[in-house]
């Protein structure tokens, strides 16, 4: 979001003299009244740095875009209302937007800005009786993060026989990888496979202990290659016609990242 200046233009009103006899004292009132200048600036109330409120019927992006266009709207009215914001809530949908992709799912080694996890799973039920459930799921300030929201809204029953893959933004938090941890001792048939695009604050002692225990319980880790970005834009990514290229440095990050988990995991 960026600031922008409003500029003001002030009308002056020609005054008509009908008189040319008329005294010394009304016309330096006149000219004072017509130059004189406010004493104080009038402040335009701050823009607060609260997100737009989240539409269940709009995919990922657009009521962001939307809530811009009305801020920017009232802004050249000379005018700005607050948006008024509800509790985040966890996103899902088939596909996301291009922008969200490229950015949240970027393998960089320093994230700043990426505050929200991005989800995108696949679900095959047992000897492939069924078509595999695709989708995605984001969270952001949510009371449960994306990766708990799973096993609440997409696969809430315990015994289930499937074989569930991600492939996330971020690898989980502790506290993430404690639950999941937990989930997979209960859930005996479920098998869990997890592709990082990042390791998430892999240096803290408890989050290395958590993706221990997670890989202990179970879980395969993995950090995205290369062509794991291209097919999660292939498959969750609202395209349209524009093609993916990985980034410049793509490859050397997902050998940092290697690196890393190895030594984690060891």
């Amino acid at each position: 979001m960026a600031d922008r200046n409003s500029r003001f233009s002030v009308k002056k009103k020609e005054k008509k003299v009908e008189n040319k006899g008329s005294d010394d004292k009304e016309k330096e009132k006149v000219k004072e009244k017509t130059l004189k200048k406010p004493e104080k600036p009038v402040k335009k109330p701050e823009k607060t740095p609260e997100q737009p409120k989240a539409d269940e019927k709009k995919k990922n992006g657009e009521s962001e875009a939307a809530a811009g266009a009305e801020a920017k709207s009232s802004e050249e009215n000379g005018e700005f209302q607050p948006i008024e914001l509800p509790p985040f809530e966890i996103v899902t949908g088939e596909q996301m937007s291009p922008f969200y992709f490229k950015f949240q799912f970027r393998n960089v080694e320093y994230s700043s800005g990426r505050n929200k996890t991005l989800l995108c799973f696949r679900v095959d039920a047992a000897g492939g009786s069924t078509e595999p459930l695709k989708g995605y799921m984001e969270d952001e300030h949510a009371t449960a993060h994306a990766e708990e929201a799973f096993f609440q809204q997409v696969l809430p029953n315990p015994s289930q026989e499937c074989e569930v893959t991600w492939y996330v933004s971020s690898s989980p938090c502790a506290e993430c990888a404690a639950k999941l941890t937990t989930i997979l001792q209960q859930r005996k048939k479920l098998r869990l496979c997890i592709f990082c695009s990042r390791l998430f604050d892999w240096e803290q002692p408890e989050i290395v202990e958590g993706l221990k225990a997670l890989a202990g319980a179970g879980c395969k880790l993995r950090m995205m290659k290369p062509c794991d970005f291209l097919h999660v834009w292939e498959t969750y990514v609202e395209k349209e016609e524009e093609s993916f290229t990985p980034w410049e440095d793509c490859q050397e990050n997902y050998n940092y990242y290697v690196e890393k988990l190895m030594d984690i995991l060891k």
